[in-house]
């Protein structure tokens, strides 16, 4: 039987989605990773671990270079997973609640990306919009798990948390990332 020009092309788009797929997983797989190790470069010093947020950097391209389903996904993991493997962040209602928070912070990159021009200024956008949702989130969600962990979740802990303690991480990240994705995008590695 002789393939048609559309069963050929079918096939050709099939492979290459499949070929994309496998790339967003190895891609996801290797942002997973730094999202785990990265705090170890801050962790000897909390203080400043928790102020420069080093497990949100990863998430936040990965949202931008994998699209918001692997950006969510890894965001939902990394805290989890490194709550799990070294105790830090604790898992309730820390790490819990940054699960959350760092989904939103992925999904909402991923979101923007594809929706925004593609344009250097639309970086800065989606961005913006990540860390405001994100920060949003975590304060929702912090709500029932403090609660459930027998702590009040005030107003001044979300300022606190969302704004002044975070306000180095936030400058690091409206720094480093944008110039990461224009990197990235120059060398084509970016779709």
């Amino acid at each position: 039987m002789v393939k048609t020009q559309t069963q050929t092309r079918t096939q050709m788009q099939t492979r290459e989605r499949m070929a994309v797929s496998a790339k967003h997983m190895v891609l996801a797989a290797f942002f997973l990773a730094l999202g785990i190790i990265m705090p170890f470069l801050t962790g000897q010093i909390p203080g400043i671990g928790n102020m420069l947020l080093p497990m949100h950097i990863p998430v936040l391209v990965c949202g931008y270079v994998c699209g918001w389903q692997w950006g969510l996904a890894v965001g939902f993991v990394v805290p989890l997973l490194r709550s799990a493997m070294f105790g830090m962040p604790p898992m309730m209602p820390t790490a819990a609640a940054m699960a959350f928070e760092l989904a939103a912070y992925g999904a909402v990159t991923g979101i923007l990306n594809r929706v925004l021009p593609d344009k250097e200024a639309f970086v800065y956008v989606s961005l913006a919009g990540a860390m405001i949702a994100g920060r949003l989130v975590w304060g929702i969600v912090s709500i029932p798990l403090y609660g459930v962990a027998g702590k009040a979740f005030s107003w001044q802990i979300f300022m606190g948390g969302a704004l002044l303690n975070a306000v180095p991480g936030i400058i690091l990240q409206l720094v480093l990332i944008p110039v990461i994705i224009m990197s990235l995008k120059r060398a084509k590695v970016m779709e």
